[in-house]
């Protein structure tokens, strides 16, 4: 059996379906930029699946989704106020404040998840020409943390953001996987709470490369495929991007992987809980755990199985830090799972912390 990586849901395949969509369309000639039946198709099926009032654009990756969906509202002198874990703030290189010339302002969260509260401090410098001035409140879902906002969180923040003349992005990189968590429908988690925009991600769930940026008011796009353009996120030959989401969403491929990713996580954590309940930090809500396990001894596993370090800074003093430094440490799981891949990696885990 070959292994498979419980580093993260990036490491997983593609599955069958979308591969057989991408090779369908590879047939013959289309004319480039989106002029073509199967982005057609797809824009079609996302307004089924969103409302019709919902606008698509392709694009080739994650933080391309991010950034140019708050450029689309963000002018030199605006703030995007997001959480410190935010994966624009920490893990896309810069990309938001560089390339929208505007400041992140990174909120300090212990579940991962903004309140009207985080965003209502700040408000203090609208109209003030000696601050940024706060314009879009970017939320993730499910969160850095593998924590789901609920439908009446989404509510409250986005109420509290638009009666401040605020917008509301969700990057939705694994939108998939709170849905099912949450027991609801895509369009329950962003039309119909009135998120403004919508990065839309796949490749962690199924697909093969490519996002989707989903506006809810016709009114937010003018500019949106100049903006897309002069961010390098225009594909040519789009055709190989928007013909995933077909089966993805008419064949509800991403209900059915992410319920398979969650569903594996949740049997992972049944199964650490009997025979490792000692690194357990807190029950997952979607795909992803976060475990405590001593530093060397979390070396020593990493070289035979690579996960990924979340938080070195875990220890309450220096004393625990010299003399038993733990740290915590992520474990995700992927839509191609299955038990025996659970089974395997605990037992695995169990050989070092078994007990």
């Amino acid at each position: 059996m070959t292994l498979k990586s419980f580093a993260s849901d990036n490491n997983s395949g593609v599955h069958p379906l979308i591969i057989e969509a991408v090779c369908k369309a590879n047939s013959g000639h289309f004319v480039g930029y989106g002029d073509d039946i199967y982005t057609v198709e797809a824009k079609k099926l996302f307004k089924e699946t969103f409302g019709d009032n919902a606008e698509v654009f392709f694009v080739l990756t994650g933080t391309g989704a991010n950034v140019t969906a708050l450029q689309a509202y963000t002018d030199r002198f605006h703030a995007v106020i997001c959480t410190e874990n935010a994966h624009i703030n920490v893990d896309e290189c810069g990309a938001p404040e560089h390339c929208l010339g505007a400041k992140l302002i990174d909120v300090p969260t212990v579940d991962g998840k903004l309140k009207p509260s985080d965003v209502e401090k700040y408000l203090h410098f609208k109209g003030d020409q000696h601050h940024v001035q706060p314009k879009v409140v970017s939320i993730t879902q499910s969160t850095e943390l593998g924590t789901v906002y609920t439908i009446d969180e989404l509510k409250a923040l986005v109420e509290f953001a638009h009666a401040h003349d605020m917008k509301v992005h969700m990057d939705g990189a694994r939108i998939a996987n709170a849905a099912v968590a949450l027991g609801c429908s895509l369009r329950e988690l962003t039309t119909d709470i009135g998120i403004d925009v919508l990065s839309f991600g796949g490749t962690k769930n199924g697909m093969m490369l490519g996002e989707a940026v989903v506006f809810f008011n016709k009114d937010d796009v003018e500019y949106f495929p100049f903006i897309r353009k002069q961010n390098m996120q225009l594909i040519s030959k789009m055709r190989y991007i928007s013909a995933q989401f077909i089966p993805y969403l008419c064949e509800n491929l991403w209900f059915l992987n992410a319920k398979q990713a969650n569903g594996m996580m949740m049997y992972l954590y049944d199964e650490l809980v009997k025979k490792a309940p000692k690194i357990i930090t807190s029950k997952p809500e979607v795909n992803a755990m976060f475990v405590k396990l001593p530093k060397d001894v979390a070396e020593k596993m990493q070289k035979e199985r690579f996960f990924y370090t979340w938080d070195e800074n875990v220890c309450h003093c220096e004393e625990e830090r010299r003399s038993n430094p733990h740290c915590i440490y992520r474990f995700m799981t992927s839509f191609d799972m299955v038990k025996e891949d659970i089974d395997s990696f605990v037992e695995f885990v169990c050989r070092y912390v078994g007990g």
